[in-house]
């Protein structure tokens, strides 16, 4: 027991002093009762933390009782503020400026293995030979085994210049390869790909807010303009969860006057308060301009949107964004870890909040969920037009999307479309061009077959209310009597779930252009294949091209 008490009193030490100095400058510096509240409960805190590594039956581990502690503390406020750990400095560093050190690869797991989901192009893992499909085994001689992604990524990742040592597991060679990288300063671009979507209309693709982002949206935009005759611009900000607020002011900016007001922070604190307006001349305030938004745009993606819909300057087409509407700043502590706390919230021109009004009620992707009109606040727009608060940015025009089949999601899910991407990229050198590959009936034919030699299966909607329904059946009784029935319906839904591979042939085939055409062109491939298949983007050339339907909605006569 001595020596226990000694090992703890070893650990606590650091800890103990740090605190009791904290409480001695809160003591020493405040009078009021607010600060006595502070000095009082770190000493509660101190001394709960001290008796509980003391007492406690077994080891207690002092870091993860203190990040579950500090965990606890944050999860009664928003969502949004963090803490955040020396290992995670990366990560902050990445939203906000684009790069980071390491080798430049999408990871995620795959079971209980991790797996490379895509190599950078250009970067250490591209140049290295890493594909995606390949597991790692080991890092610098440590074993993964029970890592999760974000202790794989930490190892991933580290100063430029210092090299790294991997051991991976590739399908279809017999024994683990090892690869030597340097790591190198990596860079994500926030657009992945631009170009003409017909003979007039100008499409960009914008992923990120990390710096230089307006200008690259600039730079992209005047290319077009100086090679194509451009009459109408597509600005995607779908899946764009935001980023710097000064980027977004930037972007606003070429569409919008100099001068022109785009977000302002409403805060507790003085200092927290702040106007942002437009600095420059604008690059075009007359193109007919469509953004594209859906559930994922959030944040710097919601106040673009917002300021283009709130000065009547474009027509927002998609789905009702995020609604992510608070503003952070990151605060430095002590031992290289950082706090993310709110300090503010964003009101866009109109005076709206698009921050969502119960962080509790959100979808399963956390978007905002179905706002009660009495929960809504009414403003308008420049022009008059009449928009709503109460979560995000509500599109001019939505566009509804089917759900996907069972039998797609269940693809997706068991990685079928991934893997079968990954054996045709080992079996093929090259690839046509992305807008000139499609998946003949010999290849889906492949695929099928391809399907089929793993262990693919699962279940409709149907087939579980129907297992439900036998069991209460069983239950109360009654399934005795209608036991032929349930055999009867049984067998022709199995009948019917057969044909899936031809009921959803479209969309299976468009996902495996999809997986196909980014092992070859990367996520530049991907967004042009996609193109060809996407109501937003069909909407927005539809409202583009018809004048009186785009004045119309603009004018709020839609």
């Amino acid at each position: 027991m001595k020596n226990k008490l000694q090992k703890i009193s070893g650990k606590l030490k650091i800890f103990l002093v740090i605190t009791l100095v904290a409480s001695s400058s809160v003591l020493l510096t405040g009078y009021g009762s607010r600060n006595f509240e502070i000095a009082k409960n770190l000493d509660i805190f101190s001394n709960l933390f001290r008796e509980l590594v003391v007492n406690y039956v077994d080891d207690v581990n002092v870091s993860d009782v203190m990040r579950s502690g500090i965990d606890g503390m944050l999860s009664g406020l928003d969502p949004y503020t963090t803490f955040i750990s020396e290992s995670e400095i990366e990560d902050v560093r990445f939203m906000t400026t684009g790069q980071y050190g390491g080798i430049g690869a999408l990871i995620q797991r795959r079971g209980d293995r991790i797996m490379i989901a895509e190599p950078y192009e250009g970067n250490p893992a591209y140049k290295a030979g890493l594909l995606p499909g390949d597991i790692i085994l080991e890092i610098s001689d440590r074993s993964v085994d029970g890592l999760d992604e974000g202790e794989v990524r930490n190892l991933l990742t580290g100063q430029p210049g210092t090299t790294i040592d991997l051991v991976i597991e590739r399908e279809g060679e017999p024994e683990p390869l090892r690869k030597s990288i340097e790591r190198e300063v990596v860079q994500v671009d926030n657009i992945p790909y631009y170009g003409m979507l017909d003979e007039s209309t100008a499409y960009i693709k914008l992923t990120g807010f990390t710096r230089n982002a307006g200008r690259e949206v600039r730079d992209a935009f005047m290319d077009l303009r100086d090679n194509h005759d451009v009459e109408y611009l597509v600005l995607d900000l779908r899946g764009n969860g935001g980023g710097l607020l000064n980027e977004a002011v930037n972007i606003a900016n070429l569409f919008i006057d100099k001068g022109e007001l785009i977000v302002r922070t409403e805060g507790r604190l003085e200092d927290r308060r702040s106007v942002h307006r437009t600095l420059n001349d604008p690059l075009d305030t007359d193109v007919p301009l469509a953004v594209l938004v859906d559930r994922r745009s959030a944040s710097a993606s919601e106040i673009v949107a917002g300021a283009i819909q709130d000065y009547d300057r474009g027509v927002t087409i998609g789905d009702r964004s995020f609604g992510k509407g608070l503003v952070q700043n990151v605060v430095p502590l002590s031992y290289n870890t950082q706090l993310k706390v709110t300090v503010a919230e964003y009101l866009i021109p109109s005076g709206r909040s698009i921050q969502a009004i119960n962080y509790a009620e959100r979808r399963e992707d956390g978007s905002v969920a179905e706002i009660p009109d009495s929960l809504k606040e009414s403003h308008e727009t420049k022009g008059g037009r009449v928009v709503y608060d109460g979560g995000g940015i509500e599109p001019d025009v939505p566009v509804g999307r089917p759900q996907i089949g069972h039998v797609t999601r269940a693809l997706i899910r068991q990685h079928m479309i991934f893997d079968f991407a990954t054996r045709y990229y080992r079996e093929h050198d090259e690839l046509t061009l992305p807008a000139e590959f499609y998946i003949s009936d010999r290849l889906y034919a492949d695929f099928q077959s391809f399907v089929s030699d793993r262990d693919f299966d699962y279940k409709t909607d149907s087939e579980r209310l129907l297992e439900q329904f036998e069991r209460t059946a069983s239950k109360e009784k009654y399934y005795n009597a209608i036991e032929d029935h349930f055999a009867e319906v049984k067998q022709r839904i199995r009948e019917e779930k057969s044909k899936d591979f031809t009921t959803f042939r479209d969309e299976i085939t468009q996902l495996l252009r999809e997986e196909i055409v980014s092992r070859y062109y990367h996520q530049e491939g991907r967004v042009i294949v996609s193109l060809d298949a996407d109501p937003d983007v069909e909407k927005a050339l539809e409202v583009l091209a018809d004048e009186p339907v785009y004045s119309g909605i603009l004018a709020g006569r839609k």
